[in-house]
């Protein structure tokens, strides 16, 4: 009997597995049909916009952060001496010194690059949300969901510049990366520059303009008090000189000044967006490993960063809460979005077809960075990591298609 029933389930199973293939085929028929769309890899979540009462997430479990702290507090109760490593003593890591000079190279390459790409390529910015589109048409996607948008969430598009595929990023440039941080009366006597920038500069870059103190002797630690040996001036580092006192009424274009150093040599559209794609991956990945020793904070609820090991105490947020707080920062680790932070616009495929995209098929779009948008529209190679927020491999049906689509 027992052969009988092993034969039986052979043949049930042989039968399942028929009719599960033939399913198969007639399911990839009728997807290419009508254009259903396969949800093998291109379900990927899109990142999403945190609501104002939302906090950033935390790179660090706060769990972890609160051992750390008592750790620290219980080590500050022992009179000791703690010898530090670069660059928490003040030293510098020879290591990272050329990934400083090669980030800062590539910021200034991208930045001409960009520049370039963009007097061929249309960028639109909506005047009441931010949203930024690349493309000669913009797009009838209704997503204008804040205070003073209107009733049908439809964009007002204007033309946009530079600035908003690239957003200016800012941070108070640190003469001693382990003084004391800048408090709210200095916050107009101490220069800010981009953020990218004051992260190689405290790396290892030198500039004139924004002299730096570097150390020979390394600091130390007692008590949770970093005592620094070394004297305050030293005689070869002359405080006041080369530093050019500007208030906040005389802007100065640091990036522009940078890029005139770059000699751009005439070339084709698509020569200059392969040469900026490569270095936006340099620049970010480079950018990743200076984060991972020398440390970022950035506010929880807005947008302000301080690269340093700890956060100035300037009172000028204005985000949730911040009456309670009374206008001070919700400091915390800052990670690479932060310091460059990617704007997400939708992916256009066919950059000649004269048809906006539509709101009614916008699940089918994808999406990717103002700035790997802009290059691939200018006929780069779009790198792996992005390849599956393209959703290339979706489908997207026409107007009359769309009421077959499940």
């Amino acid at each position: 009997m027992l052969p009988r029933q092993t034969r039986i389930m052979t043949k049930l199973r042989e039968l399942a597995l028929r009719n599960s293939s033939t399913n198969s085929i007639v399911g990839n028929q009728l997807k290419h049909r009508y254009g259903f769309h396969t949800i093998r890899q291109t379900c990927t979540e899109f990142p999403r916009k945190l609501k104002k009462t939302e906090r950033k997430p935390w790179v660090t479990n706060i769990n972890e952060l609160k051992r750390i702290g008592r750790a620290e507090r219980k080590e500050r109760q022992i009179v000791r001496e703690r010898i530090l490593q670069p660059p928490q003593n003040g030293l510098l890591v020879n290591e990272l010194i050329p990934v400083a000079h090669q980030v800062n190279a590539d910021r200034i390459q991208l930045f001409t690059c960009v520049s370039k790409v963009a007097q061929s390529i249309a960028i639109y910015s909506c005047s009441v949300c931010g949203e930024v589109h690349l493309g000669h048409r913009p797009h009838k996607i209704r997503t204008c969901n804040v205070m003073g948008s209107a009733a049908s969430k439809e964009h007002c598009w204007r033309r946009g510049a530079v600035e908003h595929v690239l957003p200016p990023v800012e941070s108070f440039h640190l003469y001693d990366r382990l003084g004391r941080a800048v408090s709210h009366n200095e916050r107009l006597q101490v220069d800010r520059i981009p953020a990218i920038l004051e992260l190689c500069v405290q790396a290892g870059i030198d500039l004139p303009e924004y002299p730096t103190r570097r150390r020979v002797f390394p600091a130390y630690s007692i008590s949770g008090r970093v005592i620094d040996f070394e004297k305050r001036f030293p005689k070869e580092d002359a405080p006041g000189e080369d530093i050019y006192a500007c208030g906040f009424w005389q802007k100065r274009n640091n990036i522009s000044d940078d890029n005139k150093s770059v000699d751009m040599q005439p070339c084709d559209l698509q020569a200059t967006a392969v040469r900026g794609m490569e270095a936006w991956e340099r620049m970010r990945s480079g950018a990743s490993r200076l984060m991972e020793t020398y440390a970022a904070q950035t506010c929880g609820y807005c947008s302000e960063i301080q690269v340093g090991p700890k956060g100035h105490r300037v009172r000028n947020c204005q985000a949730y809460k911040h009456q309670m707080r009374d206008g001070q920062h919700a400091w915390q680790e800052a990670t690479i979005d932060d310091v460059v932070p990617p704007v997400y616009v939708w992916h256009v495929r066919d950059t000649q077809s004269e048809k906006p995209l539509v709101n009614e098929l916008k699940k089918y779009y994808g999406m990717l960075p103002a700035v790997v948008e802009m290059f691939a529209q200018a006929g780069a190679s779009v790198p792996n990591d992005y390849v599956v927020m393209m959703r290339e491999d979706v489908a997207v049906p026409e107007w009359d298609e769309e009421k077959l689509v499940v």
